[in-house]
């Protein structure tokens, strides 16, 4: 339960989900009790969810004209592996997206090391159930001794309806969450690249679903709904603390996450000891 930044710094570039575009990032080791953040040219954005200004199709973080676009998977890989103190430094308007999962993250901080640091890290502990919902979405979280995520999703054929429920720590996170791919449909991404949108979209990154099934072999046989619990514990980043409660999710997305987030910001404390 000790704060941890990188040994070393690390660095990744490549093309973005959404926009399309070319962005190189670089996570730098950061001091006790600092955080993780995100540097954009000369503007220091905190990665809380007190920034987020858009939940549309991915969570983005900006502040005074600068931000950053799906900054929830490198976020989800960061707290997955129980990194509190990290600069991000992105030169571009998002986050590289890689296979659409977190596992490259997660082997790039494996291989730079992790640092434990002498501070223990904010926990947040929920002492009463909190609802939040939205029609027929929910997140409720819930007293408990550890972080337990349980997320019902639920989509049209072929995927239909999936149940994921584990304990996270980093161990459980590196196994089978991170590997988990965004995914979406054949005829979504068509309907998006004519909007203009998912530029970044492809069968190298992302896991598209056809009527009659997946076009790449999946990792998971519920690959969809862990993706959704990595985009959760991402999203759950912007808490500034580890999450010991228990969260039921039900057809859950970005905009639901950021509300939970905020009704439960305030609840965060170190303990003592």
């Amino acid at each position: 339960m000790m704060q941890a930044t990188l040994r070393s710094a690390l660095a990744f570039e490549g093309i973005g989900l959404h926009t399309g575009e070319q962005a190189r990032v670089e996570v730098r080791p950061a001091d006790p009790d600092e955080g993780i953040s995100f540097v954009l040219g000369d503007t220091y954005v905190p990665a809380t969810v007190d920034y987020v200004c858009d939940t549309s199709r991915a969570t983005v973080l900006g502040r005074d004209g600068a931000s950053v676009s799906t900054t929830e998977h490198l976020l989800s890989a960061l707290v997955g592996m129980g990194i509190t103190n990290a600069r991000i430094h992105v030169t571009g308007p998002e986050i590289p997206v890689g296979d659409g999962s977190a596992a490259g993250f997660v082997d790039a901080i494996l291989a730079c090391g992790i640092e434990t640091q002498p501070r223990p890290r904010p926990v947040l502990r929920v002492e009463e159930p909190l609802f939040v919902r939205a029609g027929d979405k929910m997140i409720v979280a819930l007293p408990s001794p550890v972080f337990r995520v349980r997320f019902m999703a639920d989509y049209q054929a072929p995927i239909g309806t999936q149940y994921f429920d584990g304990e996270i720590d980093v161990a459980s996170y590196r196994e089978g969450i991170a590997p988990a791919r965004t995914f979406g449909f054949i005829h979504e991404v068509d309907l998006l690249w004519a909007r203009g949108l998912a530029r970044g979209g492809s069968l190298e990154t992302a896991l598209v679903f056809t009527a009659d099934g997946p076009l790449q072999p999946l990792r998971f046989p519920n690959e969809a709904v862990r993706h959704k619990v990595l985009d959760l514990i991402g999203d759950l980043a912007l808490l500034g603390a580890w999450p010991q409660c228990e969260i039921v999710a039900v057809k859950s997305g970005h905009e639901l996450h950021a509300a939970a987030t905020r009704a439960l910001r305030g609840r965060a404390r170190v303990p003592s000891g």
